[in-house]
């Protein structure tokens, strides 16, 4: 009798690096998370989750660890059960009770969380994957109500598997850059044990953020960085000068400058920077400042060249043919030396749109990134009809941050409804 063969396929560019960086104080979890109008039925998600996984190829994994790379392997076991959440938003995935999956799915109250392991993708990743298992779950929940809705996933799913970043990969040129960046101010404090996470939520009107933002000129993303960064400036060096630059990560996605739809990781790294060189910048300054470090590289022909850096070091023929435990030493090295590069990181995934017949259901979205060498903190930002919700994740006990973020924003007008995870008690 033949073996059954097993489908097996590459991590894409940016995963080669998750795996080796990963432990449980650095889980590389991307973790997403809806609010529904109605407390969540376990047996129900639990349903959905078995409907829906199977149809995610490139979800339906298990991480294997061959002579040169790690790659992904058909996983043949039955999804992971669904639990109520009890652990630390962001923890780690142990794969010895995941069903060697690299994904988790939870439920509080009225919320689901997937929680992800960053290998597999990034936020357009997750988000698609969460509408598709809350679709089948509502259909399951009101059979009556969403009849007239197809038991199946939304026409206009893309499950692309493609790895981008090979796809638009060109061979750079001699004058090819070198992307070497000085360390960045290092936000530091008390910090909670480990792996004890704190998330601070803060809810607004997007029309009001609008206001606000034409008043300024400017977009949603670049003002709510440029407040992340004006925030860190009051709170960590009160208004004071610093030799160091406060640099803070923005991740973009980059699918839509290369038409691609792919489910695996396809975003770069950009970084809003500001050198404090003096005292008593004011807001207007700051917001000048990142809108042009942000505006200069919001561009395809930099992409081109991030892409081309990235890959050719996966395509160098004498690193490919290293042992992966040689491979995964020098990665964990690179990464520890160049983990004081940024400061913090601010990503925003955008507006999550959902099909019409299931929006009075859902109540809204939130997103959190787990922690990483170097940063202590860090803000995530989703939006669902005419809410925005900004999310701070930080292992730092002080608060100062955050409180001057959302100070600046209602000071600007904008009504903002805070919620946290317990962490900081009842303050």
């Amino acid at each position: 009798m033949s073996k059954k063969q097993v489908n097996w396929d590459k991590l894409d560019n940016t995963a080669l690096l998750f795996p080796a960086i990963a432990s449980e104080n650095m889980t590389n979890v991307y973790r997403v998370s809806a609010v529904l109008s109605e407390e969540i039925d376990r047996a129900a998600l639990q349903k959905a989750f078995n409907r829906v996984l199977p149809a995610f190829k490139a979800f339906k994994v298990r991480l294997r660890s061959g002579f040169f790379w790690y790659y992904f392997e058909e996983n043949p076991r039955k999804p992971p059960a669904v639990e109520k959440e009890i652990t630390f938003p962001g923890a780690y995935i142990d794969r010895s009770v995941s069903n060697q999956y690299l994904l988790r799915l939870s439920y509080h109250e009225k919320r689901i969380n997937l929680e992800m392991f960053h290998a597999l993708s990034d936020g357009f990743g997750v988000i698609t994957f969460l509408k598709e298992i809350i679709y089948q779950y509502l259909r399951i929940r009101y059979p009556e109500a969403l009849a007239g809705e197809p038991d199946s996933l939304s026409t206009d799913i893309f499950l692309d598997k493609e790895d981008s970043y090979i796809r638009n990969y060109k061979k750079p040129g001699k004058d090819r850059k070198k992307y070497v960046r000085t360390d960045a101010l290092c936000i530091t404090g008390p910090e909670f044990e480990r792996p004890e996470i704190a998330l601070i939520h803060g809810h607004m009107p997007v029309s009001a953020l609008k206001e606000v933002c034409h008043r300024y000129g400017t977009t949603i993303n670049t003002y709510l960085t440029a407040v992340y960064v004006w925030s860190i400036y009051k709170s960590v060096l009160n208004g004071r000068a610093g030799e160091k630059p406060i640099r803070c990560a923005v991740p973009v996605n980059l699918r839509p400058y290369y038409d691609s739809h792919t489910l695996k990781n396809f975003f770069a790294i950009i970084g809003a920077e500001f050198l404090p060189d003096r005292e008593g910048y004011t807001f207007p300054e700051i917001l000048e400042i990142v809108s042009e470090s942000l505006k200069s590289q919001m561009n395809r022909s930099n992409f081109d060249e991030i892409i081309s850096y990235n890959v050719s070091n996966e395509m160098n023929m004498m690193l490919r043919i290293v042992p992966l435990f040689i491979k995964n030493f020098a990665i964990k090295q690179v990464f520890s030396a160049s983990s004081h590069s940024y400061s913090t990181t601010m990503t925003n995934v955008g507006p999550v749109k959902v099909r019409e017949p299931y929006k009075p259901y859902i109540k809204g979205f939130s997103v959190m990134l787990s922690m990483s060498e170097g940063q202590n903190i860090k803000a995530a930002i989703i939006s669902y009809e005419d809410l925005l919700t900004v999310t701070f994740s930080s292992c730092l006990s002080d608060t100062s941050i955050q409180r001057c973020f959302f100070q600046e924003l209602t000071k600007e007008g904008i009504p903002v409804t805070i919620e946290t995870n317990g962490m900081y008690g009842e303050a």
